[in-house]
């Protein structure tokens, strides 16, 4: 499994209560330059609709953009592969208040390009200050016992 992008913000940003592998549907030119890791996650969200789930905000650009069509959207909306029972699964959950459905990271399984979805808790900037001052704390204790 090699990963190809990582969303560092949502760690800060977001408490993930539960996490989800979902395919991304492509267009081919997306599927090469997302291999080579060009793929931007940061600000992006999950949408659940009564045709699917849908990723929104994400930008993947094309592999040659000179070679691109010319109505290629970098920022298009993306289908998401779940089955159905996850999908009613998620409807329930995400009707309970201030929960979201966030990419957490887009990986290679099989040659397949895959997302990993947290169901997540939007955190307080108390909470924030707390989890910087936590981590400081910790790495003032590694660096004492080195």
């Amino acid at each position: 499994m090699k990963v190809l992008s990582e969303n560092r913000r949502a760690k800060f940003d977001y408490e993930t209560l539960d996490t989800y592998e979902a395919g991304i549907e492509l267009l081919g030119t997306e599927v090469k330059s997302a291999k080579l890791g060009r793929i931007n996650l940061s600000g992006g969200h999950a949408i659940v609709r009564k045709d699917g789930v849908w990723l929104v905000g994400i930008e993947i650009p094309a592999y040659q953009p000179k070679n691109a069509p010319q109505d290629f959207d970098a920022k298009r909306t993306r289908r998401l592969l779940l089955h159905a029972s996850e999908i009613k699964n998620l409807i329930g959950k995400l009707h309970e208040k201030g929960l979201s459905l966030i990419p957490l990271r887009a990986y290679l399984k099989n040659s397949l390009v895959k997302i990993e979805l947290g169901l997540a808790r939007s955190r307080k900037k108390h909470d924030k200050r707390e989890l910087l001052a936590r981590r400081a704390h910790e790495r003032e204790i590694r660096e004492r016992e080195r």
